[in-house]
């Protein structure tokens, strides 16, 4: 088999996976802040920092993991 290529795909799908987690945090977290009161702006400000957060921690767990291999 051609190990490089196994391990781009890998890499690939482990993205997407990191994406869409990172996408529903900053959802729940957006939406969270709504249903509390927040304004529309302060709601999407709080997801915006809720996805940045996640996807930083994210990216950081994959590079050791990878770096690991």
């Amino acid at each position: 088999m051609n190990t490089p290529s196994i391990h781009l795909m890998l890499l690939v799908l482990l993205l997407a996976v990191v994406a869409l987690f990172c996408t529903l945090v900053g959802a729940a977290a957006g939406l969270l802040a709504r249903i509390d009161g927040c304004t529309y702006a302060g709601a999407l400000l709080r997801g915006a920092l809720a996805f940045a957060g996640s996807a930083t921690l994210s990216l950081v767990l994959l590079t050791f993991v990878l770096t690991a291999l």
